[in-house]
């Protein structure tokens, strides 16, 4: 079983967050606490990825095609650091 941390700020800003992204979130959280990453990995509708340049070493997850989920996953630990949830800039 795995343990999800959120970062402080983000419980604040997910209330401005749609209701139906909040909802894809909770259902986010419960794949990854049951399966970790690797269940993510193993549902192609959240494309999870691993982040490049200034987040390298974080990972991002689609909660709809606009919005995402930034975290950053220890292992050794089987801890989740959720970072934000915000609407991906095209």
């Amino acid at each position: 079983m795995w343990t999800i941390y959120e970062k402080k700020s983000l419980l604040k800003s997910i209330r401005a967050v749609p209701l139906r992204i909040r909802k894809e979130y909770e259902i986010w959280k419960r794949i990854v606490e049951l399966e970790g990453v690797q269940g993510l990995r193993l549902i192609k509708g959240y494309h999870d990825e691993a982040l490049k340049g200034e987040w390298k070493g974080f990972r991002s997850s689609r909660l709809s095609l606009q919005w995402r989920v930034i975290y950053k996953a220890e292992k050794e630990q089987l801890e989740v650091y959720v970072i934000d949830v915000n609407a991906h800039k095209y």
